[in-house]
């Protein structure tokens, strides 16, 4: 029956018709695919460069900070930013040596050097604290401390709570020479690291 019905479209509308409505057919059937295949090739490429878009900005972060340590000004102003902080242990430090030598007893040695470990420790962290606020080469400035430095500093107050006679310039003198010991090794790390 399909034949007879093809058959009889031809005789009436000649063969040029049918032949144009069955291209017209495939051709939509075909633009339908062609169009499907092109939105989901900008739709890969939309999700492509949206992903190579955040990949760029978390490298150009990275670079930034990473540059930042290579300018000179920046290695400066960490260097003063520091440099008050360090100062600033060092009055901590002076102070501390007064207060245990005048109230604790400092027979008891073991207790004493706890005590003092304790202090020194705190006086360490609190500056790492602030240190966390300041970064240099993408990296937080606590990052290039060492807990070593309270052991220097402890062997320097220790030596200064139980030396025969007290002397506050010596005191002095002697934390500040630890301190620059610490800057110095501090610097060395920022430009190591």
């Amino acid at each position: 029956m399909g034949e007879i019905e093809v058959a009889k479209g031809i005789s009436e509308y000649g063969i040029l018709i049918v032949m144009a409505a069955f291209f017209l057919t495939l051709s939509a059937a075909t633009f339908r695919w062609f169009k499907s295949v092109i939105n989901n090739i900008i739709n890969n490429t939309d999700k492509n460069f949206k992903e190579l878009l955040n990949e760029t900005k978390n490298q150009n972060i990275m670079l930034a900070e990473i540059s930042e340590g290579f300018r000179p000004e920046t290695l400066l102003k960490t260097k003063s930013i520091s440099s008050v902080f360090f100062d600033l242990g060092i009055e901590k430090v002076c102070r501390m040596i007064r207060k245990v030598r005048t109230e604790n007893h400092i027979a008891d040695k073991e207790n004493t050097v706890k005590k003092i470990n304790t202090l020194l420790t705190n006086i360490h962290d609190d500056r790492n604290s602030k240190f966390d606020n300041y970064t240099y080469r993408g990296r937080k400035l606590s990052s290039y401390t060492s807990s070593d430095w309270i052991q220097w500093v402890q062997d320097v107050v220790v030596s200064e709570v139980y030396a025969e006679s007290e002397n506050n310039g010596r005191a002095y003198t002697n934390v500040n020479a630890v301190y620059e010991r610490i800057k110095i090794d501090f610097y060395h790390r920022l430009t190591q690291l």
